[in-house]
């Protein structure tokens, strides 16, 4: 079983340019629509984003380096990010727990939770604790917020998609 690490320093902009597509589905459709087609409209912003991605991957899940089943992720972006969308009212601890589950069942280090339900774009990063320091990804977002502070020369103009990544990565701990 081959396990796909959190190697990539740019594993934070790539999540941030996956979420800036959702951002942008979401802001054309809105909500109340099922998943499929928050999947189909997905499929479309990411090839225009040039994201190389893989929609409803079948991947094989292992107990014990036995296989055991296969379960089809929604995205599976750059080989680096697991996508699980959602088109549900309110993400529910179950859901992050389930998203959490593919990671480490994949093993994979990284994934978002994407909800297209609610009024207003909801999504979670989710890792595999057995593969990612989180305090290695809290600090590589602080130190890109630092970056376009300093870049704008005004801490008030900090990226908010960047805060609340740092915000959710923290209450993840």
């Amino acid at each position: 079983m081959d396990t796909i690490l959190h190697t990539d320093s740019n594993i934070n902009e790539l999540s941030h340019k996956i979420i800036g597509c959702t951002m942008q589905v979401h802001r054309i459709l809105g909500n109340g629509f099922q998943e499929v087609i928050y999947q189909r409209a997905l499929a479309i912003e990411m090839r225009y984003a040039a994201l190389e991605f893989e929609r409803e991957k079948e991947m094989k899940i292992y107990y014990r380096d036995e296989e055991i089943g296969t379960r089809r992720v929604d995205f599976f972006v750059e080989n680096k990010i697991m996508v699980e969308l959602k088109a549900i009212e309110t993400l529910e601890d179950v859901h992050k727990a389930q998203a959490i589950n593919y990671c480490e069942a994949y093993n994979i280090a990284d994934g978002l939770l994407i909800n297209f339900g609610g009024k207003s774009l909801d999504f979670k990063r989710v890792y595999n604790k057995n593969l990612v320091n989180v305090s290695n990804t809290i600090r590589g977002l602080k130190d890109r917020q630092d970056s376009l502070q300093s870049k704008y020369n005004n801490p008030e103009n900090s990226n908010p998609l960047i805060q609340k990544s740092i915000n959710r990565v923290q209450t993840n701990e």
